[in-house]
């Protein structure tokens, strides 16, 4: 666990607490993780099944009694989105249904979050509409990481805890040692996060510009805002999918004159196109969190994932506890 979560490791917690007894259900989504998260704090993970009849029906079950206890569902929202989604609030309403005191929805990934204002005509906010959803399923809390915008958790009448990948991610770099860093923002809109990154590793950020014409998950990296020749830089973000604004913008860096290019997202939402598009591309390394599962680690030898099980772990036992989860980072 690294230090700036303050937890050397995991503590079992053995009384009574007046909130009623921990449960952690892992949903079809993020089994390992889930389980990486129950380890963390010392306890077996809840039984429950899930099943998907043949017309693509979902049905969940929780296999032991939970009434008065405080429950936690581990179901991440990554593809296939909306069969995860859908399945998310099934297990609220069945842990509600089971008369749970409390019911946290931890969603390590909200790819949903992408859809979070109403830029263009006669579109959807879809963050607000899952945030409505999962309150009226019946969620006493959420606890997610890396949100695409903060504000998101002002679409929820109910208590986001929000938790960030880059504690791990900076701690995992420094380890490298990789000398002559710069952190390098892929545009304006993760400039403040791509700043806090750089602070935690001590090093100088750039920025660059990139103009998105359309929903084809293709963006065209201008500029870069900042000097880098002769520099290593890390490309920081909070998610990839096509892989296509780290490349592109790998590619100008390199053309700018630096050295290695590495890139580090909390979230990897990656196809089997991503992958040969990464091994082609200049990113000598990415950096990812297991907050997504499966990863294609065996095919893509330039990903690395760390854990940020721990991470979710220590948030789970402040909001048992009822201590404060903002303790967690030293900033």
């Amino acid at each position: 666990m690294p230090s700036a979560y303050g937890n050397s490791g995991p503590r079992p917690m053995s009384f009574q607490a007046p909130q009623g007894d921990l449960a952690i259900v892992a949903g079809s989504a993020n089994p390992q993780f889930a389980q990486a998260i129950a380890s963390e704090l010392g306890y077996a993970l809840t039984p429950a099944e899930t099943h998907t009849f043949s017309d693509g029906n979902v049905f969940v079950r929780v296999l032991e009694n939970v009434r008065g206890r405080d429950c936690y569902i581990v179901q991440g929202v990554h593809h296939p989105v909306n069969d995860h989604f859908m399945e998310l609030l099934f297990w609220i309403d069945a842990l509600k249904r089971a008369s749970a005191q409390n019911v946290t929805a931890v969603i390590p990934y909200f790819s949903y979050a992408k859809g979070d204002k109403k830029d263009e005509p006669r579109v959807s906010i879809r963050a607000r509409v899952c945030a409505d959803a999962i309150q009226e399923a019946g969620a006493d809390r959420c606890l997610m990481m890396d949100l695409h915008s903060p504000q998101i958790q002002g679409f929820f009448q109910i208590p986001v805890d929000h938790l960030y990948g880059r504690y791990v991610l900076a701690a995992h770099i420094r380890s490298l040692d990789i000398p002559n860093l710069v952190i390098c923002s892929p545009d304006v809109g993760f400039a403040k996060g791509a700043s806090a990154f750089a602070k935690l590793l001590g090093a100088p950020v750039v920025i660059g510009n990139k103009e998105r014409a359309d929903h084809t998950e293709n963006a065209e990296v201008l500029e870069v805002i900042g000097e880098v020749e002769g520099r290593h830089v890390v490309i920081v973000d909070d998610f990839t999918i096509s892989g296509g604004t780290l490349i592109s913008m790998a590619e100008l860096l390199v053309a700018r004159g630096a050295k290695d290019v590495y890139a580090a997202v909390s979230h990897a939402a990656m196809t089997p196109a991503t992958v040969g598009k990464l091994e082609k591309s200049p990113i000598k390394k990415l950096f990812t969190t297991d907050t997504i599962e499966p990863l294609p680690i065996d095919s893509c030898p330039k990903l690395e994932v760390v854990t940020v099980a721990p991470v979710f772990a220590a948030a789970i036992r402040s909001i048992h506890e009822r201590t404060s989860v903002s303790m967690l980072f030293n900033e």
